[in-house]
């Protein structure tokens, strides 16, 4: 299980002043281009099944290995950090996740593209974890929640990369030159982004985190919650194209369009998560995302035409929306060691997301996808009972709940 970095063990800071504001839109397009590297590479999924005559349960395959990749490397983010800081270490793991978005394009065959899906995923997995540390510490230091909002600006770089993979879908532009120029020139924005963020490092001669730690058991239940959320958008962002294509007849350039909708409806809602979860609360927010996120589920399971695929793919990004960045903000709140619980909590989510496309590949592979995405729908469903782990308190007393977060 892998330890959040900068949240268990308080570290020092260095200087005598921190622009935190100035961090604070320093790790929003932090978040932004790590969406637009998934942005990019979803949209082109399609072509590279065609490319390499993938099966949809070869497909399912190649894409289980970013999990496999993420899951190996995670548990070394929290001793890069450690070792070089927490600006080096995201700017250094970002930039390694940009530049393996070039590779899986290039792959001759099914063996070789699992070897680039494993780098691609493991470069993805210690850069999440990294920058993700870097937004609790700001928000910490704020005094008030941004996590919403910056898991919508990852959303926001998604939309912006796919739009541009739908517009060379459209004109059939080679995707190995488009994501090896696309690989580059995020790698280099990179640089700069990086600039504002916390330099936190820590004390001298402090312990390194552990590489393993295992979670309280608060932080499962929480942590349910987001798998069933993070399960629906991993398999809208990677299997969406595809289910378009294959099971409503949709063009190249339709089937692409579909995670720009997804995105696009995932990005207003985390953007203005905030307003919505101060007015009702994250219990209900979510019970309601649930009710929302079903039933576009059951409007991709019914639809024949993209017309009304769609619409449900757009639902289900709306309804699971603010699940994660709630579930990040009530491990926050549990018990007396919120770094773990939240190490816990992440691990769960977003393995969810890493293994839903390999599931919804073998379900597909051995039923159709129809039934991929009723299982999708079920998951969905599930929000709507399990909402109430958000309340979990380890103490008789209500935890102190950040600002926005009532």
């Amino acid at each position: 299980m892998t330890e959040t970095v900068g949240i268990s063990d308080r570290a020092a800071r260095s200087g005598t002043a921190v622009d935190v504001v100035g961090a604070k839109r320093s790790v929003s397009l932090v978040f932004a281009v790590h969406g637009a590297v998934t942005g990019t590479f979803v949209t082109r999924i399609p072509w590279l099944q065609h490319h390499l005559g993938l099966s949809p349960g070869q497909l399912g395959l190649a894409l289980l290995c970013p999990a496999i990749g993420s899951s190996l490397a995670m548990p070394l983010a929290g001793r890069t950090v450690h070792r070089y800081g927490a600006r080096a270490a995201v700017r250094g793991l970002l930039t390694l996740w940009c530049l393996a978005l070039a590779l899986p394009m290039l792959a001759p065959g099914l063996p070789v593209l699992c070897l680039t899906l494993l780098a691609y995923g493991a470069t993805a997995g210690m850069a999440d974890v990294a920058m993700n540390a870097q937004g609790v510490e700001v928000e910490q230091r704020l005094g008030r929640s941004i996590m919403s909002g910056l898991h919508g600006m990852w959303s926001v770089g998604g939309l912006i990369a796919s739009g541009f993979g739908v517009l060379a879908a459209h004109q059939q532009f080679d995707p190995r030159l488009q994501l090896a120029v696309t690989a580059v020139l995020l790698a280099a924005l990179t640089q700069p982004v990086c600039g504002g963020l916390l330099d936190t490092r820590a004390e001298p001669g402090g312990q390194a985190p552990p590489r393993f730690a295992l979670p309280p058991r608060s932080a499962l239940a929480i942590g349910l919650v987001g798998f069933c959320a993070v399960f629906a958008e991993g398999a809208g962002m990677d299997w969406g194209g595809v289910y378009l294509r294959d099971v409503t007849g949709a063009s190249a350039g339709t089937a692409a369009a579909c995670y720009t909708a997804f995105a696009a409806t995932m990005a207003l809602a985390r953007l203005g998560g905030d307003l919505v979860i101060r007015r009702f609360g994250p219990v209900a927010t979510i019970r309601a995302g649930g009710v929302v996120a079903t039933l576009g589920g059951l409007l991709v399971v019914a639809a024949d035409t993209p017309y009304l695929a769609v619409p449900g793919f757009a639902l289900i990004g709306v309804g699971v929306a603010p699940v994660v960045p709630l579930a990040f903000a009530a491990a926050g709140r549990t018990g007396s060691d919120p770094g773990r619980a939240i190490a816990g909590v992440a691990t769960v989510t977003y393995t969810s997301g890493l293994i839903a496309p390999a599931v919804i590949g073998a379900i597909a592979q051995a039923e159709s996808l129809t039934l991929s995405f009723g299982v999708v729908t079920a998951l969905a469903a599930c929000l709507v009972l399990s909402a109430g782990a958000l309340r979990l308190r380890t103490t008789g007393e209500p935890a102190p709940e950040p600002s926005g977060l009532r």
